[in-house]
């Protein structure tokens, strides 16, 4: 087994570690450790919210939680001999539950909070829990369904350089400024108050906090790209911007639906990551990387039966027309399949749930026969104790009695 170098108590906050973890990306974050090419390590990572959220039956945790917090990421680690323009090279040798914590949650932000893809629809907050049986999940929250995990890190990636955050910093901050009363923001700048900087103390540690990246999108460097093929055997490559690399990682998921529709969209979870890492020498400019890339898991959940629903990018509300607008039609077919399961019993917020939570595969189908962009959404049929496929006799209600935890 790979040795852990990160290692975390989840009976402690994040802030009380004795290695701290960071929840801002800065050029200037110190190292946690050095490892050469070749080598292999175990890190551990708290849930994305660093324990803000309990395995209960109320939403006023996910309705309360301190987004300027998230999320919580261990390292940086660097890799000797890594310089700016190269490509580490990350392989995703194992991952899993936290033993001891094997369950995980899944949240819909209410829209002063956060939101989520379909916060004019779902603007309340919402939570459902989950539980690990090996390889597969359920919910006390959500019957009657049951699928592998496919699970992976919601977050890695390298440090960005000096160059590249003040960019980014310019250009969100100016999409900001076009609507600066917008709920929710249109994107999350930097904020001091709530900055973990890993090891960084004094003066240098309190600029890094006023100008650090915020961890929300992903960006150039990789971040929070959600990616659920980013599994065990996936090997991804990322730029290399500031000298060692300073590879950090987070978020990790349990099971999660193309798209991660439900912004906290995943089974999130406390978890552990066995990582090996090496160096292509010049990388990003011998193969033109300008964002990572990745090779997929070998090991995906096998499913040869899918029920795929489409949409396209006329708004469901005013019957605008959009030009080729991917957004308007992946939100039509994820409102498309939302109402198909609600004649089950499901409640439009467990419909939305399964769709955030389950390895459903969305896809843009078509994208260029002007004015429609068509996108879709496969839903795996055997993740149901049911059959959910059309047939002449109609659908008949599968679910009671039974609903997702709200906030009081």
């Amino acid at each position: 087994m790979a040795k852990t170098v990160f290692k975390i108590d989840l009976n402690k906050a994040p802030e009380q570690q004795t290695i701290k973890t960071h929840n801002r990306w800065h050029p200037d974050l110190p190292m946690v450790e050095m490892f050469k090419p070749g080598d292999e390590f175990r890190v551990e990572c708290y849930d994305w919210t660093g324990g803000q959220i309990g395995n209960n039956d109320s939403a006023n945790d996910v309705r309360d939680v301190d987004l300027t917090k998230v999320h919580y990421l261990s390292g940086p680690f660097g890799v000797e001999g890594a310089e700016p323009g190269d490509l580490m090279v990350v392989d995703i040798l194992d991952i899993g539950p936290i033993e001891g914590s094997e369950w995980g949650f899944n949240g819909l932000f209410d829209k002063k909070n956060g939101g989520g893809f379909l916060t004019e629809h779902y603007p309340e907050a919402v939570k459902s829990c989950w539980d690990f049986h090996g390889i597969y999940t359920t919910s006390r929250h959500v019957p009657r369904v049951r699928y592998p995990g496919l699970i992976h890190p919601g977050l890695i990636g390298c440090l960005p350089d000096h160059k590249l955050m003040a960019e980014a910093n310019r250009r969100e901050a100016a999409l900001v400024a076009t609507d600066p009363q917008r709920v929710p923001p249109l994107a999350a700048l930097p904020y001091a108050d709530t900055a973990l900087m890993g090891q960084m103390t004094g003066a240098l540690r309190d600029k890094a906090a006023a100008e650090g990246w915020r961890t929300v999108p992903p960006r150039e460097h990789g971040g929070n790209c959600d990616i659920k093929n980013l599994s065990r055997g996936s090997r991804c490559y990322f730029p290399v911007y500031v000298k060692g690399g300073g590879l950090s990682m987070g978020d990790i998921h349990f099971s999660q639906g193309d798209g991660e529709i439900t912004f906290c969209g995943a089974i999130e979870m406390a978890g552990w990551i066995d990582i090996g890492v090496g160096i292509i020498k010049g990388g990003m400019a011998k193969y033109g990387v300008i964002n990572p890339i990745f090779k997929p898991s070998p090991i995906d959940p096998h499913f040869d039966d899918y029920l795929i629903f489409e949409g396209i990018s006329v708004d469901e509300h005013t019957g605008e027309q959009y030009y080729l607008d991917a957004h308007v039609a992946y939100r039509r077919a994820c409102l498309n399949a939302i109402e198909y399961l609600k004649k089950f019993g499901y409640s439009g917020e467990q419909a939305y749930t399964i769709l955030g939570t389950a390895p459903v595969e969305g896809r843009i189908a078509g994208i260029v026969d002007i004015p429609n962009v068509c996108a879709t959404v496969a839903i795996p049929t055997k993740i149901f104790e049911f059959d959910i496929n059309p047939n002449s006799t109609g659908p008949t209600r599968q679910v009671s009695g039974v609903d997702v935890a709200r906030a009081s």
